[in-house]
């Protein structure tokens, strides 16, 4: 039995088109966050999913209750704003019919940014270990963001993508990255990670050759650029936040 877990938070406008996308499930289950202010758990509902409700502390121990609440045997993470497509949701049903000793399994990620499929600087494959034996995998709750899955076990790799529509806009864009990136500094001090008087310029300007050069995010051509300077900012930010962090502890 498969389940089809989607973390979700005002989702309306995008959750019935990802429950769409899952009907050849057994089980879909929408954890809802408790500070949701739409209609997403009645329109999820109605597309047979089964609804169930936690405030939102940090993702890791979101995914944690969801592998917690499902029934299947297998759990399939999507988030509400990917499609899983028919190709996909084959290979998906073929790797856990005969999983050959695998406990997981990674699947690639085409990212939809400004309305396009960017193939380079680091956005594709873009590879996300999402499809999970239950009982043999958690999501380290160490990690605030980017939450990473603890496998007890080997991972597989699939072959046909899971299509992300991403950020809509550069603003959206900036706004998320700024989010992660105080939540990467809070992961990163309560690490004990110190931030060097001139980590607010070398990590940045790493970040950003490695998106743009060593990724090829220049084949994007100026989206690409964009991209690359967006992410080296988020990076600065980061450790400029960091090295608050430690000045006011």
């Amino acid at each position: 039995m498969l389940t089809a877990a989607v973390l979700a938070r005002d989702e309306a406008a995008r959750i019935e088109r990802c429950l769409q996308a899952l009907a050849w499930a057994d089980e879909r289950l929408v954890l809802l966050d408790t500070a949701t202010t739409d209609d997403t758990a009645a329109r999820a509902a109605a597309h047979g999913a089964r609804v169930a409700y936690r405030l939102l502390d940090d993702f890791a121990h979101q995914r944690n209750a969801a592998l917690e609440l499902a029934h299947g045997d297998w759990v399939l993470f999507v988030d509400a704003d990917e499609v899983v497509t028919p190709e996909l949701a084959d290979e998906v049903r073929a790797a856990t019919a005969d999983p050959a000793g695998r406990d997981g399994f990674w699947i690639p990620r085409r990212n939809l940014i400004c309305g396009r499929w960017v193939r380079n600087a680091g956005w594709y494959p873009d590879a996300q270990l999402r499809l999970l034996r239950r009982d043999h995998a958690r999501y380290d709750e160490q990690r605030l963001v980017h939450e990473v899955v603890l496998l007890d076990g080997e991972a597989g790799q699939l072959h046909e993508s899971l299509v992300h529509y991403n950020y809509a806009s550069l603003a959206q864009f900036r706004r998320k990255q700024a989010h992660y990136a105080m939540l990467e500094a809070q992961a990163l001090h309560q690490r004990g990670v110190r931030a060097r008087p001139w980590s607010v310029v070398v990590q940045p300007l790493r970040e950003f050759r490695r998106r743009y050069v060593t990724l090829r995010g220049y084949r994007e051509g100026l989206l690409g650029l964009q991209l690359s300077a967006l992410l080296a900012w988020a990076t600065l930010q980061t450790y400029w936040r960091l090295r608050q962090l430690w000045r006011g502890s």
